[in-house]
């Protein structure tokens, strides 16, 4: 018993590795029901305007309902098809026409198609010999970016979105200018400092953070009403950064604000940046779409000067998330010897093809992610000019937007829209001709909050709000998806009106 027991199981073990340990009869009929559901739950009632924007449910019900313990014994299939169903029914619908919340939504069934077939092959985008296809791809998808900043040559990588890029931009320029930071650190480096808008990306002070230069060392330029950056004031700041031992060496402007979604005059700050031999970077995360508008790329006018442009597809394009780029002009492989660790596991100089396809040792990751597919093929489904009808169609649905709200009581507009942000207060009629009442503000304040809250529990659609300097909280509404038609612009200022009106 003692030896002929444990034989018997090992050999029983040894016959069972033979198979594989997965099923695929049974993965793949899982997999062809969860398709259906995503079809079903996700791409047919998450874009219809019959159905809910959410299901919204409290935290502790949510996570009942869910069951999201993990346990040591497997489920059945139909038990983990409603685990599949649940998670649809009560995420957020963001692909719905009436999801107005974020610089993404919609959806693009093509880049779908793409994002469906790069979890499938499961690539890691660092070397030619596991990666050829989407090495050759992502290459051409940059290439098609820079021509659209103006560059004929350059340089960029996809990264995990637009935070990574603009920390990248600042790791690049302070590389540019201390190379030997890579390899003895920050201990010898003068104080270094980094010029941006009060209204740029939080991304600018989260990698000064990061890359050890200090958020303190974030200069903030002033900003005309519209939220666009000062150059003369840029310039002030500079000259006085330096009078006070400091080193000033990058630049963050923003093409499309978070918030009121201003271009800065990327033209009279590359004078400024000329003028002092500066880093310009141009974060385009929001913006940098416009780009394909022949009506309304001017608002980047002077882009091109720029060192770096960040720019995420998966907002205005609808590439999906995630899709960010970081693009270069810089033609002197700087990306590489910035990043590099020359792991020779992976980046063998002896290989049999062509080493510099081996992209991986420009990115601070080694697993990376293939992006490029769904952009690449949602741009050969509906080409330069499809994506253009897209920026152009947000622009109209956006000034009918505004020229309705002008049409009715109670919608005060911050400002004339600069892109596809509106940015508006929405004043009930108990509020209305007190604007002098000493409680106005405070009252106020309180208006945007609980719309949120009614409209988030009636599902009904989604729209973000915020405070913004000594601004009292007020709506921000972002138009740009595909799926959005003018009864829905329509409906939203209807359904705001319904439940804000006994406020």
């Amino acid at each position: 018993c003692v030896l002929i027991k444990p034989l018997n199981s090992l050999f029983s073990s040894l016959c069972d590795l033979n198979e594989p340990l997965i099923d695929h009869s049974e993965g793949q009929h899982f997999l062809n029901e969860t398709f259906k559901i995503i079809m079903e739950e996700v791409l047919r009632k998450g874009t219809d305007i019959k159905e809910k924007v959410c299901e919204w449910k409290e935290p502790e019900e949510l996570a009942l309902l869910l069951d999201l313990e993990l346990r040591a014994t497997g489920e059945p299939r139909h038990r983990l098809l409603q685990r599949v169903k649940d998670v649809a029914k009560y995420s957020i619908k963001t692909s719905h026409p009436r999801f107005f919340n974020q610089q993404y939504g919609g959806v693009d069934y093509h880049s779908l198609a793409g994002r469906f077939l790069t979890e499938a092959l499961n690539t890691n985008l660092f070397t030619y010999e596991v990666a050829p296809v989407f090495v050759l791809m992502e290459t051409e998808v940059l290439r098609g970016l820079r021509q659209l900043v103006g560059w004929t040559e350059g340089d960029g990588i996809f990264c995990p979105g637009g935070s990574t890029s603009n920390m990248y931009a600042m790791n690049l320029a302070r590389y540019r200018l201390f190379p030997e930071v890579k390899s003895q650190g920050l201990w010898g480096l003068p104080q270094l400092t980094v010029f941006t808008s009060p209204e740029s990306h939080y991304s600018v002070k989260k990698g000064a953070a990061y890359l050890g230069l200090g958020t303190d060392n974030v200069i903030l330029v002033k900003v005309d009403d519209g939220g666009r950056m000062i150059p003369a004031d840029l310039d002030e700041k500079i000259e006085l950064a330096k009078s006070q031992g400091a080193v000033p060496f990058l630049v963050s402007c923003t093409s499309g604000t978070t918030v009121q979604g201003a271009f800065d005059p990327l033209d009279h700050i590359a004078d400024v940046c000329q003028k002092h031999k500066l880093w310009m970077h141009v974060d385009a995360a929001w913006g940098g779409s416009v780009l394909f508008s022949k009506q309304h790329r001017h608002l980047m006018k002077g882009v091109d000067r720029a060192n770096s442009v960040a720019w995420n597809p998966h907002k205005m394009l609808v590439a999906g998330l995630q899709c960010s780029v970081l693009l270069l002009q810089d033609t002197t492989n700087l990306l590489k010897q910035c990043h590099s660790a020359n792991a020779t596991y992976l980046f063998q100089q002896d290989k049999f093809y062509d080493v510099n396809l081996d992209i991986g040792d420009k990115s601070v990751q080694c697993s990376r992610k293939v992006d490029c597919l769904k952009l690449w093929l949602m741009w050969k489904a509906v080409g330069s000019d499809g994506l253009a009808e897209r920026v152009d169609r947000a622009f109209i649905h956006i000034r009918y937007l505004v020229e309705q709200m002008k049409k009715r009581e109670g919608f005060h507009i911050l400002g004339e829209p600069e892109f596809v942000n509106v940015c508006f207060w929405y004043i009930p009629p108990s509020l209305r001709g007190k604007e002098g009442n000493a409680d106005y503000q405070d009252r106020l304040a309180k208006v945007a909050p609980v719309i949120k809250e009614r409209m988030m529990k009636q599902g009904t659609m989604m729209v973000g709000y915020q405070p913004l300097g000594n601004r009292v909280n007020f709506f921000r509404v972002i138009v740009f998806s595909p799926l959005v038609s003018q009864k829905d612009m329509d409906f939203f200022l209807n359904e705001i009106e319904r439940l804000g009106n006994d406020l």
